[in-house]
Parts: structure tokens; sequence; C-alpha cells
């Protein structure tokens, strides 16, 4: 056990921005919240150390919905007993997700003093009418100006996220807004098509006949767009949804792909510890309730007072979760001795016709190390992974 190494994902539940396209927005505007939900975060840390001490940690993610609405005091909190009851590697990856208009200078000094050392911005679009359309408050020059800070303090490993395929967006806006991104010189781009789901304002518009519905046809020539746009600037796609110059892979998003351990960690967290799913209560109340209230009660790892559902994963499951995710990495691919050493079997004897079908329809490559997505095979993931789970 002490010989692993985990991933920690500590979920922020508040969110700045009231978003059209997205349901979960349960948590805006409880600032007041925050201090409390901070110590429950805290005292969940605590909990956990008590029961697994000196934890090997290789990447720390703070995100969720809003992270940078922590005040870097509580920062230092969290911090305070990460340093002391954890073992963080030495080059872990220390990442935090931020509104561009949410980071000053100075607030970006003190995320640089208590360890953070990778900041995933979420500048979205450059269209001005597109970030309108996501509740988002910022525009290019605070996005170039959070950039510039950032490097001036010493955080040099920058992401942006980027989204794709809403109602009234255009290929040549789309374009501009990947030209606009790569002009800031990031090391990681992440890109996320618009889903439409059910209890959004942006799905009741469209409902409504208030907005078109998405094209999949034109969101599938702007995926396409990007990739050629990034691979001109440098950047090569390594997971179905990430580009990154060489050497700057998310440590944290390879963690999830390669389906290894990770403890959530917040309110609404998910992670995978021990051939256990586990899930924390949703609701920021009940959470502080369940952590600050737990009395001398002490629960099995990877359990705390906090977990709403706990799910363990036998060894099938296991393999079919490690196929979906190992699929995403476009660039390695699964690997096959990997999947031999971790499960006994050869994913080839498993999946011998399968595998051979898509192979002869070009959605996939197969040599003897690993299975990894054609070009033409990303456009149809979720078909040609469901072919072999």
């Amino acid at each position: 056990m002490q010989s692993q190494t985990f991933s920690l994902y500590l979920h922020i539940p508040f969110c700045r921005a009231i978003c059209t396209y997205c349901a979960f927005n349960t948590y805006s505007g409880m600032e007041n919240a925050i201090d409390a939900f901070v110590n429950a975060l805290n005292e969940e840390l605590l909990y956990i150390a008590r029961q697994k001490p000196n934890l090997a940690i290789k990447t720390v993610f703070f995100g969720g919905g809003t992270p940078s609405m922590l005040s870097i005091p509580q920062f230092e909190l969290l911090f305070s007993t990460l340093n002391t009851h954890f073992n963080l590697l030495p080059n872990a990856e220390i990442c935090i997700e931020a509104n561009p208009n949410d980071i000053t200078f100075s607030y970006l000094e003190g995320l640089k003093h208590v360890g953070i050392n990778r900041l995933s911005l979420g500048m979205q679009s450059s269209d001005p009418k597109e970030l309108e359309m996501y509740g988002r408050q910022h525009d290019n020059r605070m996005v170039e100006d959070a950039i510039s800070n950032a490097i001036k303090v010493g955080i040099n490993n920058i992401s942006l996220d980027l989204i794709f395929g809403n109602p009234h967006q255009t290929l040549d806006n789309w374009g501009r807004t990947l030209y606009q991104a790569v002009s800031y010189q990031p090391k990681h781009i992440s890109l996320y098509g618009l889903e439409v789901k059910g209890g959004t304002v942006l799905k009741k518009q469209i409902q409504a006949g208030l907005l078109p519905t998405p094209d999949d046809d034109l969101a599938a020539d702007m995926y396409q767009l990007a990739d050629e746009i990034l691979t001109v600037d440098g950047f090569r796609q390594y997971e179905l949804s990430n580009w990154s110059l060489p050497q700057h892979q998310a440590e944290h998003n390879l963690q999830y792909w390669r389906n290894l351990p990770y403890i959530g960690v917040g309110a609404g967290a998910h992670g995978y510890v021990d051939g256990y799913r586990t899930i924390v209560t949703r609701l920021p109340q009940r959470y502080i309730t369940a952590m600050m209230h737990h009395g001398k009660s002490l629960r099995e790892f990877p359990r705390t007072p906090a977990t709403s559902k706990i799910t363990p994963v036998n060894k099938e499951s296991e393999m079919l979760e490690t196929i979906m995710t190992g699929l995403r990495l476009t660039q390695e691919g699964l690997s096959i001795p990997m999947f031999e050493e971790r499960f006994g079997v050869n994913l080839y004897e498993l999946r011998r016709v399968e595998i051979d079908k898509l192979v002869q329809l070009n959605m996939i490559e197969a040599t003897e190390t690993s299975l990894r997505l054609t070009k033409a095979g990303r456009f149809v993931s979720n078909r040609v992974i469901s072919e072999l789970v």
C-alpha cells in the first residue's frame, strides 16, 4: 500500500459564474459558507491522514466550481496539512483551476508561495458573445494579464480550457479562438465539446426554439481544425480532449486515464482507491456537518464521514474501465504488457475478434505493445470503445 502513489483531487463546489450550459450552479453566491467548507475540507484531509499516514501524493488538483474563490490563508491551511501529514513527492504536480478575472498578481504570488505550480485557466472562448452565453466575466485582455502575471511569479506551466460546438458558433469564430489561445503560449490546451444536458438553461432554450440545436458535423469539423492548428504550433494530442507541448502533459489527467488511484475529497468529489469508487456527499452544508460533527468515529479507508456512496470494483469491471480510459490516450494508447501484468490476461486473446474487426475498419492500430485509436477512430471514439467493452 505504501509503495503506491496517489493523485489527490480537492473538489471546491462553489461557482462564481452562472453558466447557461451548466446545471450544477447550486452553490453560487455562497461565499459566506466557504470558510466553514475549507475547515471541513481540512478535517477530511486530516481524517484520511489518520487512517493512512504519509500517503505518497504525485499530483494535487484543486477543481470543481471556482477554486480561486478560496483566499490565500485558506490555501495555507490546506497546504499545512498536506505538507505535514502527506508525502508530497518532490516533483508533484500541484494545479488549480481559475477564472482569468479572479487572479491578481498578488493572489498568484500567494498561490506560488503555498506550492501551486500549474494553472488551468478557463478561457473558454475569445468571442465576447460566447463568453456572455457561458456566464463568464472576463475578456481576452484579462486572460493575457493572468498568464503574464503567472509567469512573472514563476508559475510557468499554464493550461487553457476551450469550449466548442455551441449554438451560433461558426468554424471561423472557433478558429479565431484557437489562434488567440495559441498566441498566449500556454503549455497545454484542453478542448471540451459542448454537451446539452437536461435541466440547463441552454437545454430549455433549445427546446423552446430560442437557440438552434448544435450541429454534430460542424463540431467534428471544429475538432479536426483544432488538431490541425495546434499540431502546427507544436502541440501533440495525448488524450482525446487534451493537447500539450512535449513534456507538459497533465500528470493528474494521466493518472485518471491510466485508471490509477486518486483520492477525491470535498463536496461532490469522486475517487478511485483500493478497488473502490467513492462519492462524497454533494451538498456543502451536509458535507460540513458530516466532517465537523463526526465525533470519534473511524471509518475504514477510503471511507470518510462524508462518503455518501462507495462501490467495489471487481476484476472484470476494472478491466473494462482500463480499456475505456486507456484508449482515450491517443499517443501511448492502452499498454498490452501493462494490461497483462495487471490482470493476468492477454487483451488480444480476450478481444481478438473485436480488435481484428476494428483494425480492418481503420478505427484502431494494434501493435505488440499497444492498442490505440486511429485519427478516424477518434471522431467516433465512443462507438469504437463500446465494441471492446
